[in-house]
This record gives structure tokens, sequence and C-alpha cells, in this order.
């Protein structure tokens, strides 16, 4: 059951995921693009800053699980690519011209 609207949410059923939830990771996928297209995220970032700097800006803080869902979700949309392991991954944008 949805929170909100007080209705049974289907795509909790379905899926997993309610539409709350979709909406949050939505939301933070537009900001994780949004920071990799500005200046500090040019040539790419490291996981860990690009989570200190979505935790920095969110008044939510951001789990690790749910930053590498997103991220994922991305990587498969063709936004981003994520390079690397562990510590050393970075994360790039994928130019689209």
């Amino acid at each position: 059951m949805d929170p909100s609207t007080g209705r049974i949410d289907m795509g909790l059923l379905n899926t997993g995921v309610g539409t709350h939830q979709r909406k949050l990771r939505a939301d933070l996928g537009k900001e994780v693009v949004a920071m990799l297209d500005g200046p500090a995220g040019r040539k790419g970032m490291k996981w860990n800053d690009a989570l200190a700097t979505i935790n920095e800006q969110s008044s939510i803080s951001v789990d690790a699980a749910e930053f590498s869902e997103v991220l994922r979700m991305l990587e498969t949309e063709g936004v981003l690519k994520m390079i690397g392991e562990k510590d050393r991954r970075v994360i790039k944008r994928i130019n689209v011209d």
C-alpha cells in the first residue's frame, strides 16, 4: 500500500519497488548525471567521491546500495560507464552527440 495515497501500489507488488522509491531513484539519477556534466565530472569521478558529493547535496542520506542501484540503472540506459572494481571504481559520462 502506498502511504501517501492509501492505494495499493501495483508496481510494488509486481517489481518489489514502489512508485515513491522509483521516483526517488529517478531524481537521484538526474542529480548524478548533472554532477557528471558539471566541471567536477568532466574526466570522471571516483565512486566514493560521487557518493560523498551526493550526500553533501541531499537532505536525505543516500546509502551505498541505493547509489549502486541507480548507477547500474544509468549504465544499462547507456548514460554512464563504471570502470574498475570496488574502491577504485570510476564513473564516466558517455557523451551523446
